[in-house]
């Protein structure tokens, strides 16, 4: 049996807004089953016109009918209410209660209270067919929401009622028709007839619909000829009303298709190409987000248009064709701006997705009246999405807007419209931003990770006293044993008279008497021993508590933050029946440590960690709870765990229990409840980064793969949402028999998939699990090509070993890949993707030292520069000079001494920092150098981290400085690398001189409109800081350089003189000598 509400509209509401007026909804509860009406903005006499149907379990529970006023930033404020019981509407004529004004009542039911107002409500409880006999006699109602069930209403429905409106209400439709034209004026809620609104809904669906509800109104009319009578005479009259009630038509239509759509399961497209204008999470329900955008009577739009000074805005109605999404026209004229006069536009809007949840929108807007205005259009992808859950239990939505341009003709233009269009839409769609916060309330999404934790904290963690904390951890038992025991000794000794010395005692030595004393003596050392012990424990416990909670994270990119709730069932290995455990995350080899809980098995810590941003998403983290057993004692392993990302999806790293391993965690069943959050803040652009790269290093272009191809890789190894392909090949897996198929490379993982003849193959494994991956050569085998053999390391990869040829004497799986399309691409990116995961830097030189060198074709070598990643940049010549001493003099300033801090400092470089000189490899010596420019030197305080190499020059008479140079903390320092090459060689022409020769150049990892000035700056003042090193260095030396005779100047002159002309006399007397 069900129950069926009609909320028309209500009158004499009271005023709870500062303007004098409400913005009231109606929200109705039957038992269980809960629903709302649409919210009427500015008024004290609203109309909702809105159907709700509920299921009756109980004809003794009563409908309660409450009205609200809806505040955006406060609680929404309580108007009035009004009971409904079931076995009323039972006892009714014909079980319906007839449009009734319902007075409302307040919650204290008083009958001094103020009047609350009335709202007309019908109810009826019956069967559908006296439903729709009813539903065609009273007024028209243009909503309809099931609150039991949306997708669950008959198909049938409306088709029945069309029938019977067909017989009953077309016939008298024309004859009174000058009648309902005046009810009109005079009545809003009636402005078009019960009869064309469902003639209007349900003849554009389909052929099928037109011909059931012809064969209903045949069998249902009395006589052919009174059908044929009915409609010829509503076929006018319909054709007279139908452009009047044409918009209102599509206005139900569009409410009905959102709240009916039987979407199923349906993919949210991806972004446009173009990139993202706006994301944002707002506090309001997609369904109310959607009305605001696109519904027909949003207010928005219109003053949103008026704002940006857009004129004859004109929006239409939504229409759906048979098959084919619901789709409107909307008109503007864009204002004039200085260079841009005002256009004429035309925006096409389709509904992609409309299923009551997820809504995606996707908006063509065509200007034929701009330059080369027929050749394009500009498409923009609205995408409605619920978004996470928030501490007020209400709902949320997440909005995302991209764009990007469809150019329908080649034009050369196409470079200049593009980047036009991407810098109006940027400026566009700020203004669209923040004028949509006055009409839905903004979210801060990283705020929201920790909210609904928040109040657990604050009721958990409240500080507890440190004796509290000693009395639990040592035992009331053990202290006042001990206690005691001292206080009885203090008391005997102050009772007791000094003793008569004998035996071998002596003045200062009391030795026991007898073997009680002894045992006494030795059970209170025992005791105060055990007492000193464990205080001496809790204290560094105590010292250690805080952990790295509550460190923020730095940088811009992935950043990762693990909320750590608490542990159960952990294994108790103290004498005391319980532990002290703490816990370790490692993420990318950085480790975070909680704080110690003092003897429990279920502690609650409630602690924060995060890890500074990489480039990268981090692959895999490793958890492990250890017992604190002191400061120097090797600490007991309670259980550990490895956390795959790849295998978890964001909603379950939000609340994740992870069961430990181990021979004690798996005894008790030990587990820790994490809450994991990985964000991108740098948005779209780091996958577009991260392949140029990942193209430095292959030395061939990667295209970007389409938001499809990368959803389907995501589907088919169920991989999250921020994982992203960077390429696939075909190739063959060899085991016994070879298999073809292909393989996909993200920036974590290495996957091979094959469908051959039904039977699928599919595995997968991290970069961080590969230990060697061998270049094997042609052979019969592999069909003459070359081929590559992947060693993972043992125990990892166990999920893919159905894929691996066999299993290693070492226990490693190995996976064998041969018959590659593009073989020399394939190995190149391979590599490149799994030394940039997975080795450290020692190990990357380490290969490049011992690569050999192979056949790549045109592939260009990205490693062959002065170091690991490096592109030796194009060098030019700054500086020349010749200095009267010997290269071995020059030499100190490069050896890290006294001299080198000295030079360094005093050219403005502060807190200089060098390494040894190490042998990288054959007659090459290798060390890096940290420093920071002070203001003087650069306005930025540039930090310098560089790596010098030195090697002997071919004859031996003198050195080749190397250095790269990495700037932080400066505009664009992540998009160039510095180069210097220092050429040290003795002169010919006098023993004791050299020549000096700088090179300086620029490596571009990135390009930037700003290259020529960056250029033209480095080669100015880092020339003229390599200049001031040069000078300050020959004035150094030659000052410690004196004369032989004595350690006297020449030409009498003195220590105290001026220092330029001391270095002038000095130069001239050596190159004299």
């Amino acid at each position: 049996m069900k129950l069926y509400v009609y909320v028309q509209e209500a009158k004499g509401l009271p005023a709870k807004d500062y303007n004098g007026l409400s913005d009231p909804y109606v929200k109705l509860q039957l038992g269980k089953s809960k629903a709302r009406t649409r919210v009427i903005r500015k008024t004290l006499n609203p109309s909702w016109n809105e159907e709700f149907t509920f299921k009756v379990d109980d004809l003794s529970e009563e409908l309660h009918i409450s009205l609200w006023d809806e505040d955006k930033f406060l609680v929404d404020d309580f108007l009035g209410q009004v009971k409904v019981p079931v076995s009323k509407v039972l006892d009714s004529e014909k079980h319906t209660m007839p449009l009734t004004w319902f007075p409302l009542q307040s919650r204290s039911n008083r009958s001094k209270s103020k009047p609350c107002g009335e709202i007309l409500l019908t109810v009826s409880l019956y069967g559908r067919e006296n439903y729709n006999r009813f539903l065609h006699q009273e007024s028209g109602l243009t909503r309809y929401v099931n609150a039991e069930s949306l997708s669950a209403r008959e198909s049938t429905e409306p088709i029945e009622t069309l029938a019977r409106i067909s017989n009953s209400s077309l016939s008298s439709f024309g004859s009174g028709a000058s009648e309902e034209a005046s009810s009109i004026q005079e009545d809003k809620m009636n402005t078009s007839s019960l009869a064309g609104r469902f003639f209007a809904m349900f003849t554009n669906k389909n052929t099928e619909t037109t011909n059931k509800i012809t064969e209903t109104t045949n069998k249902t009319t009395e006589t052919t000829n009174q059908t044929e009578r009915a409609e010829s005479e509503s076929s006018e009259n319909y054709h007279d009303c139908e452009d009047n009630s044409e918009e209102e038509q599509s206005d139900g239509f569009f409410e009905e298709g959102f709240y009916s759509t039987d979407s199923g399961e349906q993919e949210i497209p991806s972004p446009l190409p173009g990139g993202i204008l706006l994301d944002q999470t707002y506090a309001t329900s997609p369904r109310n987000l959607n009305a605001i955008l696109f519904g027909p009577n949003s207010d928005f739009k219109r003053e949103l248009a008026q704002l940006e000074g857009t004129t004859d805005l004109v929006e239409g109605p939504w229409r759906k064709a048979a098959g084919e999404p619901m789709k409107r026209v909307v008109t503007y004229t864009k204002a004039a701006t200085k260079l841009v006069k005002a256009v004429k536009a035309t925006e096409e809007q389709t509904y992609l997705i409309a299923d009551g949840k997820v809504f995606a929108v996707l908006s063509s807007v065509s200007t034929p009246d701009v330059p080369y205005g027929s050749s394009f259009r500009c498409e923009l992808l609205f995408c409605i999405t619920p978004g996470p859950e928030v501490p007020t239990e209400e709902e949320s939505s997440h909005l995302s807007v991209s764009w990007r341009m469809n150019f329908i003709q080649s034009t050369m233009m196409k470079s200049m419209i593009e980047g036009g269009a991407r810098q109006g839409l940027k400026d566009s769609y700020q203004q669209f931003s923040k004028f949509l916060t006055q009409y839905a309330t903004p979210l801060d999404v990283s705020s929201l990770a920790f909210e609904q934790e928040q109040p657990r904290l604050d009721l958990q963690m409240d500080p507890q006293s440190e004796w509290k904390l000693i009395v639990s951890y040592i035992g009331i038992f053990t202290l006042v044993s001990t206690l005691f025991s001292l206080a009885y000794l203090l008391l005997h000794i102050f009772l007791a008279n000094p003793s008569v010395m004998q035996g071998l005692e002596f003045g200062g030595l009391d030795l026991p008497d007898s073997l009680g004393e002894v045992i006494t003596c030795g059970l209170l050392v025992l005791q105060v021993e055990r007492i000193f012990k464990m205080i001496s424990h809790f204290m560094h416990a105590r010292f250690q508590k805080a952990g790295d909670h509550g460190i923020k994270a730095q940088g811009d990119g992935w950043l990762l933050t693990v909320a750590l709730i608490e542990g159960k069932n952990f294994s108790a290995v103290d004498a005391t029946g319980y532990s002290d455990p703490y816990v370790v995350f490692t993420c990318n080899g950085k480790p975070r440590t909680s704080s110690i809980k003092l003897q429990t098995l279920d502690p609650q810590w409630h602690e924060i960690f995060e890890y500074d941003a990489t480039e990268e998403p981090p692959s895999v983290m490793d958890v492990e709870v250890f017992d604190f057993e002191g400061p120097f004692a090797e600490a007991t392993s309670l259980g550990y765990a490895e956390i795959n990302f790849l295998k978890f999806t964001s909603q379950e790293l939000a609340d994740l229990w992870i069961p430990l391993q181990g021979r004690l965690a798996q005894a008790c069943q030990s587990k820790l409840h994490l809450r994991i959050f990985l964000n991108n803040t740098k948005g779209p652009d780091v996958v577009t980064q991260y392949i140029t790269k990942m193209e430095k290093e292959v030395g061939k272009k990667i295209a970007r793969r389409s938001p499809q191809t990368n959803s389907t890789f995501q589907k088919l190894f169920s991989l999250p949402s921020e994982e992203f392909l960077i390429n696939d090949f075909s190739c063959y897996l060899k085991r016994k028999m070879p298999l073809q198929g292909r393989l996909f490379l993200s920036a974590r993982m290495l996957g091979f998939y094959a469908n051959l003849f039904g039977h699928k193959t599919k595995f997968s494994f991290l970069w961080e699990d590969i230990e060697e991956i061998v270049e094997l050569p042609p052979s019969l085998a592999s069909m003459g090509s070359p081929s590559l053999a992947i060693f993972l390391r043992r125990g990892r990869g166990l999920d893919a070993s159905h894929g691996a040829k066999y299993t290693d004497d070492k226990g490693r799986l190995k996976f064998h890949f041969q018959s590659f399309v593009s073989y020399n691409v394939a190995c190149r990116t391979i590599m490149a993707l799994w030394r940039n995961r997975a080795l450290s830097l020692e190990q990357k030189m380490q290969i490049v030292e011992d690569e050999e060198p192979t056949d790549s074709g045109d592939l260009q070598n990205e490693d062959s520069g002065y170091f690991l990643g490096v592109e030796e940049a194009s060098m030019t010549k700054v500086h020349s000079q010749t200095l009267p001493f010997s290269v071995e003099s020059l030499m100190e300033l490069y050896d890290g001494g006294r001299l080198d801090k000295e030079i360094m400092e005093k050219s403005g470089c502060l807190n200089y920092r060098t390494t040894a000189w190490e042998i990288y490899k054959q007659k090459v010596y290798q060390r890096q150098i940290w420093y920071k420019f002070n203001r003087n030197v650069s306005g930025f305080g540039v930090e310098i981290t560089s790596i010098q190499q030195k090697s002997k020059l071919d004859d031996g008479n003198g050195w080749i400085i190397d250095e790269v140079l990495t700037l932080h903390g400066v505009p664009f320092g992540d998009h160039f690398q510095l180069q210097v090459r220092r050429e040290l060689e003795n002169a010919v022409s006098a023993s004791e001189a050299c020549n000096v020769r700088v090179f300086v150049g620029i490596a571009w990892l990135k390009s930037t409109t700003s290259q020529k000035r960056i250029t033209k700056n480095i080669f100015e003042k880092f020339t003229d800081h390599l200049k001031e090193t040069l000078r300050l260095a020959e004035e150094e030396i030659l000052t410690k350089k004196q004369l032989r005779c004595g350690g006297k100047y020449p030409f009498g002159l003195v220590d105290g003189g001026n220092a330029e002309i001391r270095i002038q006399f000095i130069h001239s007397f050596l190159l004299i000598n």
